[in-house]
């Protein structure tokens, strides 16, 4: 664990991930098992669900990356040799024994702060499905895409297919899903479904950290309820409603905030902000 830019921070452990802070601000989280193309299972399901809820209480971070180990796949999904196990145990659902935020604590989280998705490779079931709940994704120009989980009998349970619907439409999202076809990067970008393409397979991290630097520079109050404003238009079918919600939970503790009125003073004195953790 390379804690060089945060060396008192101690982040809940996680067996089969590697958490590093590679820059001031920002963590930065591997799921770390290549050789099974970095699927997730129930227990890696439930550390990474508790480390992001750390992440979220922790003032001195601002933003989180989320990469696979290697360069084949960034998360391919469940790990379904666990999940045919646990289907046959009828005094537990499976469904049941995994935390509400789903795929990597990612898929279905809320949270307050923002996490960024370096895509490296393939990105299949439950791995789209994060990538679909994350704020921002840079991906390699060989990653793929897909919901393949018809194809093997079940359905994409991690809150992936709503959001495929409403960021595509219902017949671009049929397409994908009720075919279990892949996407190609190229295509992904041209749907809006990533952000932006690396420059190379190698870049990918780093230009996702730099822009994780980007978003880490600014207020993380203004981040947080910037990001609580953005995600509640796209959870509610109403413009006006959304705005109503983020304006009425944050607008007071925003502009009573110590790093409101340092970012105004600044503005004023003409030099940089020195930001304080939100204690929003």
């Amino acid at each position: 664990m390379a804690n060089a830019h945060h060396p008192d921070l101690r982040p809940p452990p996680c067996q089969e991930a590697v958490v590093s802070f590679p820059t001031e601000h920002v963590m930065l989280v591997m799921i770390a098992r290549e050789k099974k193309m970095n699927t997730t299972n129930r227990l890696l399901n439930w550390q990474l669900d508790t480390l992001f809820t750390w992440f979220d209480d922790e003032p001195s971070l601002r933003v989180a990356v989320i990469t696979g180990q290697g360069s084949k796949a960034f998360c391919a999904g469940s790990d379904l040799l666990e999940i045919e196990a646990a289907l046959k145990n009828t005094e537990q659902p499976w469904e049941h024994a995994q935390p509400s935020s789903a795929s990597a604590g990612l898929a279905r989280r809320k949270g307050k702060k923002p996490v960024l998705a370096a895509v490296n490779g393939l990105a299949l079931g439950g791995g789209f499905e994060i990538v679909l709940n994350c704020d921002i994704a840079i991906a390699s120009a060989k990653a793929e895409f897909g919901l393949p989980e018809p194809v093997v009998g079940v359905y994409a349970w991690s809150g992936g297919l709503p959001r495929l619907v409403r960021n595509l439409g219902m017949p671009l999202a049929s397409d994908i899903a009720l075919t279990g076809r892949r996407v190609s990067a190229r295509e992904a970008l041209d749907l809006h479904l990533i952000t932006a393409i690396a420059k190379s397979p190698d870049a990918v991290l780093d230009e996702t950290i730099d822009k994780a630097k980007q978003i880490a520079a600014i207020s993380p109050d203004g981040i947080i309820v910037t990001r609580a404003a953005l995600r509640e238009a796209w959870e509610t079918a109403s413009v006006e409603r959304a705005f109503q919600v983020t304006h009425e939970s944050y607008y007071k503790k925003l502009v009573e905030s110590e790093n409101s009125k340092e970012g105004l003073a600044a503005f004023r004195e003409k030099r940089k902000p020195a930001w304080s953790g939100s204690k929003l």
